[in-house]
């Protein structure tokens, strides 16, 4: 990942990524995003790219297909963080019989999606995380289920060549 102050960064997905965005004047955040940028500040100041949050609380892969035009491909970035995928599960356990759960098949099927209109469209490199762990037992349904998700993950990191971040490689 070269870095330039001509460069951007963008990061999109759920409300870890969102973190703090509301009411922030720079809407970069007070995650993980505004680490990153001050980390990248700090280490590279005449380097450090365009940083872009996109993050969206309760968001699943779903909303991000309904904005992905508006707030990825015209947004041109050169390097593009996705974060999401703990929703798509979080919602199976609070509304498990209520119709348009997002299936791990459905998620694989968007994200591919997703995917492909970048390359389509764009020069990026891509960077894809894990879906964050949804509670600390690992052994709890919720977890269980991620799996499938943090699989597919996985899989399209290496299937589109992408940067891969492993937010908890033991599930």
């Amino acid at each position: 990942m070269e870095l330039n102050k001509d460069k951007r960064l963008l990061f999109i997905g759920d409300s870890i990524t969102e973190w703090g965005r509301s009411g922030d004047f720079s809407d970069i955040g007070t995650g993980y995003v505004k680490l990153i940028q001050d980390y990248l500040i700090c280490s590279y100041p005449d380097k450090c790219p365009e940083i872009l949050n996109r993050g969206v609380g309760g968001d699943r892969i779903i909303n991000l297909q309904s904005r992905w035009s508006q707030d990825v491909i015209e947004l041109t970035p050169d390097f593009l963080s996705i974060s999401i995928g703990i929703n798509d599960v979080w919602r199976q356990l609070d509304y498990e019989n209520e119709p348009g759960q997002v299936t791990p098949e459905v998620f694989e099927e968007i994200y591919v999606d997703l995917l492909n209109k970048v390359y389509k469209n764009t020069n990026t490199q891509i960077i894809l995380m894990e879906p964050t762990i949804i509670e600390e037992d690992i052994q709890s349904k919720g977890n269980l289920k991620l799996r499938a998700y943090v699989e597919i993950v996985r899989k399209l990191a290496i299937n589109y060549q992408a940067i891969y971040v492993p937010t908890h490689g033991h599930l």
